[in-house]
């Protein structure tokens, strides 16, 4: 995108006449649902208790801004997952039908993303960038360790994957990396300056390749609003009506990246509850939401207390454990549902009695009628569960655990995933690293001796050619068959099921 930008506005909607409203929201909502739903203007924090409907006030506000006139294009939903966003979405297109699907709605980095492909040329990023997941991030970080000597066996130089927490808690508390080691990585204080060497050499590689980490999607999109005035206030204008989901989970950056997008009409709604804030470890800050009405003066408050989760028996042990935070928003959760039941305590000996006891009393539930599919085992970490898996075995008693990795990141999807980023970015040196390594007879080694002359290329089919030309030990067929397949992934238009599907038919042998 040019410097020079023409602005294209669309006139204020005016209020609308609300009898003519399709949905009749005092009728769905509670006083406090209501009070954040109808909330036209001006910046408005919702605070709100666990399982007192804060989604449904999100969906609801979305249809009620549609409702009064506003364009769906001018509402931008940012949530933690795309999920959610997907989710509320779909839920605000049954209240006010397809106009709601021209809601923008998605996470901070799938944001950020589509911001920096159409809107990032000022910042030197072509459309054609790719994105580094960590597993990626840390093999480039590895990769610049290895190139710089600190990887021998004769020193203990930090972990790749410690090395790339630093860095990017670094970016997500917008510290400088000298401060983040010395306050959260003092372990690594003895090699302090190898580590800022090493990241100096890190943003070098990923300039000269298009490549992007998670945490550059924010930081250069933050770089972007607060360097290039006109795209800040195209982007204010063009999102006049800002909400956020999960705001206790936001880190500094993002914070800041509201605070500019809002730079126009501070139109921002931030739902969050500060007693659920626990991603601090990976750089969520809970001073965003305590700070919130300082950064938007005027800012009205709303609390949601009402929960339709739990009774009232868990409710008052919750309130209870709430009070005694140092700092927060004073609120009281009470439901209308009905029971008697009072969570209880049991302290055990230790972990195998923990677990002797948990499998003692699923039994007991299930001889009392309970179904195995309704009983759930919650832990704060899935290494957690090991000592009970074992006591569940041991008494036959079936089950299944959730976690693990995510789909996107197990390795034969990032496999397939690698041919079709060469072709879209023939630079992306790490996707590069992962092909080669897959053919038989190359190495690490041989893999990365390669790599520079095949990020040099436009054509990467015609590259591997040459490469297998001069291939030995066996690798001539298998980088001939590679060869082929690039090539016939660059022919014609195709779409990428196709390509997967060609993709596949190499890879799966």
């Amino acid at each position: 995108m040019a410097d020079k930008v023409i602005y294209l506005r669309e006139k204020p909607a005016t209020p609308a006449d609300e009898s003519n409203f399709k949905i009749k929201y005092a009728e769905l909502l509670n006083p406090a649902q209501l009070a954040a739903v109808t909330h036209r203007d001006g910046p408005l924090l919702v605070v709100a208790g666990a399982g007192s409907g804060k989604t449904r006030t999100l969906i609801y506000r979305v249809a009620r801004l549609i409702e009064s006139g506003v364009p769906p294009g001018a509402i931008l939903l940012l949530t933690f997952t795309r999920r959610a966003a997907q989710e509320m979405l779909r839920r605000a297109e049954q209240l006010v039908g397809d106009r709601a699907g021209a809601v923008a709605g998605g996470t901070f980095h799938s944001f950020a993303n589509n911001v920096l492909r159409r809107m990032g040329a000022p910042m030197g990023l072509k459309p054609n960038f790719t994105i580094l997941d960590r597993s990626d991030m840390e093999d480039v970080v590895n990769l610049i360790r290895t190139r710089m000597g600190l990887a021998s066996r004769e020193r203990r130089f930090p972990k790749k994957s410690t090395i790339a927490e630093a860095i990017s808690m670094a970016r997500n508390k917008r510290r400088a990396l000298e401060e983040e080691i010395e306050i959260d990585f003092p372990h690594l204080g003895e090699h302090q300056t190898e580590i800022l060497e090493l990241a100096k050499n890190y943003e070098s590689y990923k300039r000269e390749r298009a490549l992007l980490d998670y945490d550059d999607l924010l930081y250069r999109l933050a770089e972007l609003l607060e360097q290039h005035e006109n795209v800040r206030r195209w982007l204010s204008d063009s999102y006049r009506y800002i909400m956020i989901d999960e705001y206790q989970d936001t880190n500094l950056i993002q914070a800041d990246l509201v605070r500019l997008l809002a730079m126009n009409h501070r139109n921002v709604m931030a739902v969050g509850d500060d007693a659920q804030s626990i991603y601090s470890f990976r750089g969520a800050n809970f001073r965003n939401i305590m700070d919130f009405p300082a950064i938007f003066p005027g800012a009205k408050i709303v609390k949601l207390e009402q929960n339709y989760r739990s009774i009232q028996g868990i409710l008052d042990v919750a309130n209870d454990v709430i009070s005694r935070a140092g700092e927060k928003y004073t609120k009281a959760l009470f439901t209308q549902r009905e029971g008697g039941f009072r969570p209880f305590l049991v302290r055990a000996q230790d972990e195998h009695m923990q677990s002797r006891f948990v499998a003692q009393r699923i039994l007991e539930l299930r001889e009392e009628g309970v179904e195995l599919s309704e009983i759930a085992v919650l832990f704060r970490s899935s290494f957690h569960s090991f000592d009970l898996e074992l006591e569940l075995q041991r008494r036959d008693i079936p089950f299944i655990k959730r976690g693990g990795f995510k789909f996107i990141e197990t390795a034969h999807i990032k496999d397939v995933l690698a041919h079709l980023r060469v072709i879209a970015n023939p630079a992306d040196a790490v996707s590069w690293l992962r092909v080669l390594t897959l053919v038989k007879g190359i190495g690490h080694r041989t893999a990365e001796r390669t790599i520079d002359s095949l990020v040099a290329t436009n054509d990467p089919a015609v590259a591997i050619a040459k490469f297998a030309e001069k291939a030995r030990g066996g690798a001539e067929g298998g980088l001939k068959r590679l060869g082929t397949l690039l090539a016939e992934l660059r022919a014609g238009e195709k779409r990428p099921p196709e390509q997967i599907a060609m993709t596949l038919e190499y890879y799966l042998p």
